[in-house]
Order: structure tokens, then sequence, then C-alpha cells
């Protein structure tokens, strides 16, 4: 069984603090988007590299590729065929956004609960130390966090790195 590449949006494949500097970074295409909660105002501004999709669909041969994302369903909706990628499953966060009391972010115990042993990475921007502490503790597979810069979004070391991992 293949190990599951859990891949958030925001930070990883939308740079989204790069939008600060009013020019989107070279590569990447704006797209304005209104998924559910994104009702009133302007369309959310979105940066997608459409090689992104390419760099995923080859390391699909290695992962099983999954959202681990808030936009959850609707990733397949608003963002995968930007990249040209085909209905991912994700994980349904059971609840978004809490703070756990000892400082891990509020998706790492639902990213262990979702692998459920299975070996794992998962792309993110909001992954700390605390969090790969935390895995290392409570999951029983092997799992790779990798915190992505989300001025700059997954680069070429970054697709390395997961292929490397993999393998």
């Amino acid at each position: 069984m293949k190990p599951l590449l859990l891949i958030d949006i925001d930070g990883p494949l939308n740079p989204y603090a790069a939008l600060a500097r009013r020019a989107a970074p070279a590569g990447y295409t704006l797209h304005r988007m209104r998924p559910t909660g994104w009702k009133e105002g302007m369309p959310l501004p979105v940066l997608l590299s459409p090689d992104h999709g390419g760099e995923l669909l080859a390391l699909a041969a290695r992962y099983e590729l999954v959202w681990a994302t808030t936009w959850k369903d609707e990733a397949n909706e608003w963002v995968g065929p930007h990249l040209g990628l085909p209905p991912l499953p994700y994980i349904d966060w059971p609840s978004m956004h809490g703070t756990p009391t000892d400082g891990t972010y509020w998706k790492t115990r639902h990213v262990v609960d979702y692998a459920d042993g299975r070996p794992f990475a998962w792309v993110d921007d909001e992954i700390s130390d605390l969090d790969t502490a935390w895995v290392a503790a409570h999951h029983r597979g092997r799992a790779l966090l990798r915190r992505i810069d989300p001025w700059v979004g997954l680069s070429r070391v970054d697709f390395e790195v997961l292929a490397d991992w993999a393998a």
C-alpha cells in the first residue's frame, strides 16, 4: 500500500502570503474563487502554478494523494481542475480551527487519525516542530511533515524530498 501524501492548499499550492507583494510569483496565475463561506465582497484571490499538477501526478506513482485542506471536497471543484488533477479524496475535518492546549496545529491530530497507522507525508504551511514531535509520539507508521513557506509555495526541492522519502 502506498503512503499518503496529504496536501494543504493555502500555503503549499496557493502561496497566499505573496499576494502582499501585489504580483504573482513567477509561474503562478491568479484565479478568483468563491468557495462556500466566501460569499461577500471580492472573490478570493488564489495563486496556482499549473506545473504543480504535473509534479503531483508524478508523485501519484508513489503516493495516494489526499487533500488535507479546509477547502475539503471543494478542492476538487475549485483547485484540482486548474492543476489538471483528478478528483482526490479529502480529510473531512470533524472540527476546524481549534487551538489545542499543547501548541500543536489544529489539523495534526486529525491527520494522524486519518492516516490510521499508514505512512504519510504532509505538506502544510503551519506545521511546527511541536507537530513533528507529536506525530512521532502518536503515529505508528513513518511520517514526513514538511512545512512549506506561504510566500513561496511548493518548490522543486520539496517535490524531490517527497519523491525521495516515498522511495
